[in-house]
């Protein structure tokens, strides 16, 4: 049997490819089916994300598996195989199971160490199970790959540092207050950043959160996100006091919130700490409110600085990641070997099995009539000679499982004992 992943992603392909290979979550199933019925495929599982999509399959021995799965992926498309080549690679055995691990561990992802896609992979597993197109093999490979994850996450920090600017300025807000159970937000000008890192507090507890922008209907529907409360833009300053932490991305072409405007918020605040994230450009918050104390105000800069030393930091963890993966690798090879081996050991005793039965009934006949006790010993006397031939052979192949020689050797042990199969 062959294990052969055959793919696309980020690196190999772009957006407008990848969204033609992708299959539709309401098309999976029947793709699963269709995999699982062609032909030398024994087992199937499809893995398609916005920046994926990979076919891994295990096949039988005479069986060409990047032939199977580029005319699989072509077909399922309709399009012609030669065009979608290019954009492919191809993992085989080891490889295949080293990506595998890689993959689920996010260390193949655009951003490194995202948590995401070890979600992604589990429904792939699933849906595949579901469809009965996933069994011993690919199951057993499988739960590997996410104990794999589990332990890079767990003893790496791969994931543990923000990589978006969004991200940063939630963890920075925690340096700040600690935790941010019942803190309050302002959120002042409704674009896609300021979105994503409301999102973000939302998640992190925040207990409250306002929505400020010059366009009703946007603010509207971004407090409705959140289910936050909207203030009418020119009257957001009055209601800073109340709020601990204020993001900014308006698109107004000059500060809206100078440092004279902080101070007398921060005076009516008792001092209290205020944290400002501004990610408009231009800028919305005068730089010199930096100055004030207590204020804590980081611009898109700033933030992507902490953004671009996480990266860093990640890409150091991902190096103790790869040699965890490595190790995993060659664990999960050796016992895949000794599964392959097995059913060596079983014909071989089989066999010598048959050989020392044929034998003792060959010659029953000479020996007379045998007391129980002398049958007894004459049964326990071949089966030791035979334990003692066989030993030695068994003990190779089980030692030699896991390195390359072993398929030779159970090759070798099959013509000298002429095993079928």
């Amino acid at each position: 049997m062959k294990f052969h992943i055959t793919g696309l992603n980020h690196r190999t392909a772009p957006l407008e490819v990848r969204e033609r290979l992708a299959f539709a979550e309401r098309a999976l199933a029947e793709a699963l089916r269709a995999l699982k019925d062609t032909p030398g495929v024994l087992e199937g599982m499809i893995l398609s994300t916005c920046n994926r999509v990979e076919v891994a399959i295990a096949v039988e021995d005479q069986a060409d598996p990047q032939a199977l799965a580029e005319i699989f992926l072509a077909e399922s498309h309709h399009l012609d195989r030669a065009w979608a080549v290019p954009y492919l690679y191809h993992h085989q055995d080891r490889q295949a199971i080293q990506h595998l691990f890689r993959v689920a561990a996010s260390l193949d992802s655009m951003v490194l160490g995202e948590p995401q896609i070890l979600g992604q992979l589990k429904d792939a597993y699933a849906a595949a199970k579901e469809q009965g197109a996933l069994s011993s093999f690919l199951d057993t490979v499988m739960t590997r790959a996410f104990s794999v994850a589990k332990r890079v996450r767990t003893e790496t920090e791969i994931g543990k540092s923000a990589v978006s600017v969004s991200y940063a300025a939630v963890e920075l807000a925690r340096k700040i207050f600690g935790t941010l159970e019942g803190r309050k937000v302002m959120v002042i000008g409704a674009g896609k950043m300021s979105e994503l890192a409301a999102r973000h507090l939302r998640r992190s507890g925040v207990s409250g959160i306002y929505v400020a922008n010059r366009t009703r209907e946007r603010a509207e529907q971004l407090a409705e996100l959140f289910q936050g409360v909207i203030v009418e833009y020119e009257e957001f300053i009055n209601m800073l006091p109340e709020v601990d932490i204020v993001i900014t991305s308006s698109g107004a072409p000059h500060y809206i919130l100078t440092r004279n405007d902080v101070k007398r918020v921060l005076e009516r605040r008792r001092n209290r700490p205020m944290f400002l994230i501004d990610i408009a450009v231009p800028r919305n918050i005068e730089p010199a409110v930096n100055g004030l104390d207590n204020a804590f105000l980081y611009d898109i800069d700033d933030l992507g600085k902490v953004v671009d030393s996480n990266r860093q930091e990640r890409a150091k963890e991902a190096g103790e990641a790869e040699k965890i993966i490595e190790a995993e690798v060659e664990r999960m090879v050796a016992r895949l070997k000794a599964r392959e081996i097995a059913p060596t050991i079983v014909s071989l005793q089989e066999q010598l099995e048959q050989i020392r039965a044929g034998e003792i009934e060959r010659v029953r006949g000479k020996l007379g009539a045998l007391t129980p006790q002398q049958a007894e010993a004459v049964e326990a006397l071949t089966r030791g000679i035979v334990n003692k031939i066989a030993h030695g052979h068994i003990s190779e192949l089980r030692k030699h499982a896991g390195n390359p020689e072993g398929s030779h050797l159970i090759d070798i042990i099959h013509r000298v004992f002429r095993l079928g199969g």
